[in-house]
């Protein structure tokens, strides 16, 4: 038996998904002139990551957004080294990427604990700056949530990724035939009965456009870097998002969200991934689905049918394709355990890899022995 929790952000509200912060690094303390005295060094700030905390929490918490860590003590008779300022930490989940106002990265959270310097404090006054303190350093950051999930549904809208994870899960999310349902980032946990526990996200649907931010473009592309695998969910009798754009069969459908993938990171689509084919219960969706198998073996021979700018640079292969129907249950019991399947294979490899690092870390700490070169003889 497998059964799956549901966890939805919701329940804190509207969605936080980034977050703009004022930091500043506490000022150094006075040196002591006469005695040569040098005043402590301020305090710094830093980003922490932890399990409890969503960004709607510290946004709430802390309404100012302002974070400034300690003064260090000046330098005294009694103490002629100040005692550095208190540090400031930021508490914030895992699955952030901490970034200032131009774009640079400063640093990744991805498990509980890790930490990133954002401000660091102010020298204290010293014979080299005549005693005199420095300030702290002034940053806006910017914490930027990218969720962690061990697979990401990707699909355009209306193909039914709100309602594969209620047939997976039982729960009610927004369900309706018409696109943008899912306008917030939902997490449903699959357990197995061996207790393995699997993370599906499900995520705003995708758009043409999407990379160049069309729709919710990059609110969508960017939780999609930071799942271990993906999930394409598509309608095997194909969709139109609106009356004035073009109808797209399921095999153009594939194609269009590798491209969007690929346009906005190229290394995307190098993800491992299962296709979904949903709506199995439709008129001829067992020919239509026939016809997508045999297009996805020769992608390259159907490519005439998407404009040239938007077909992939690469095919890519699927580990698994499993035709469902979300509607009536069809092909879910597989699909959990092709699921299963690909994330074991990922995580067996990845044990492998790790055996073999050491291992070669482990031959190249072991000196070489020492050997005797024999002269010729006289």
């Amino acid at each position: 038996m497998v059964w799956i929790s549901r966890m939805c952000y919701r329940k804190y509200g509207n969605f936080v998904d980034n977050l703009r912060l004022y930091v500043r690094g506490g000022s150094g303390g006075m040196g002591l002139p006469r005695l040569g005295g040098q005043g402590g060094k301020g305090g710094d700030v830093w980003v922490v990551a932890q399990k409890e905390i969503t960004l709607k929490r510290v946004k709430d918490k802390y309404p100012q957004k302002r974070f400034i860590a300690g003064v260090g003590t000046n330098s005294s008779v009694r103490a002629l080294r100040g005692q550095k300022g208190e540090d400031r930490e930021v508490l914030a989940p895992p699955g952030i990427t901490v970034t200032n106002d131009d774009g640079k990265v400063l640093g990744e959270l991805n498990t509980e604990g890790d930490r990133v310097l954002v401000a660091r404090g102010g020298r204290g006054g010293s014979y080299h700056s005549e005693f005199l303190p420095s300030k702290g350093q002034t940053r806006q950051i910017r914490l930027d949530l990218k969720l962690i999930a061990d697979l990401g549904l990707v699909g355009f809208p209306n193909a039914g990724k709100s309602s594969l994870l209620t047939a997976l899960s039982h729960a009610k999310p927004q369900i309706a035939s018409y696109a943008f349902t899912t306008l917030r980032p939902e997490i449903g946990k699959v357990m197995y009965e061996d207790h393995k526990q699997i993370s599906v996200a499900d995520l705003p649907g995708l758009i043409e456009g999407a990379h160049m931010n069309r729709g919710m473009g990059h609110q969508f592309l960017k939780h999609v870097e930071r799942t271990r695998q993906l999930l394409f969910v598509v309608d095997v009798c194909g969709f139109q998002l609106a009356s004035k754009t073009p109808f797209r069969s399921a095999f153009e459908a594939v194609q269009l969200l590798i491209k969007e993938l690929e346009l906005y990171k190229e290394d995307l689509p190098c993800k491992p991934a299962v296709l979904v084919v949903n709506k199995m219960d439709l008129p001829d969706a067992e020919d239509k689905l026939t016809e997508l198998q045999e297009q996805l073996l020769n992608p390259h021979e159907f490519s005439h049918l998407l404009p040239e700018d938007m077909v992939p640079k690469n095919n890519m292969v699927f580990r698994h394709v499993v035709p469902i129907s979300a509607a009536t249950g069809f092909g879910i019991a597989h699909l959990k355990t092709c699921i299963r399947q690909s994330l074991d294979e990922d995580a067996s490899m990845a044990t492998e890899s790790l055996h073999r690092d050491k291992l070669q870390a482990l031959r190249g700490a072991v000196p070489a022995t020492n050997t005797l070169t024999w002269g010729p003889t006289p």
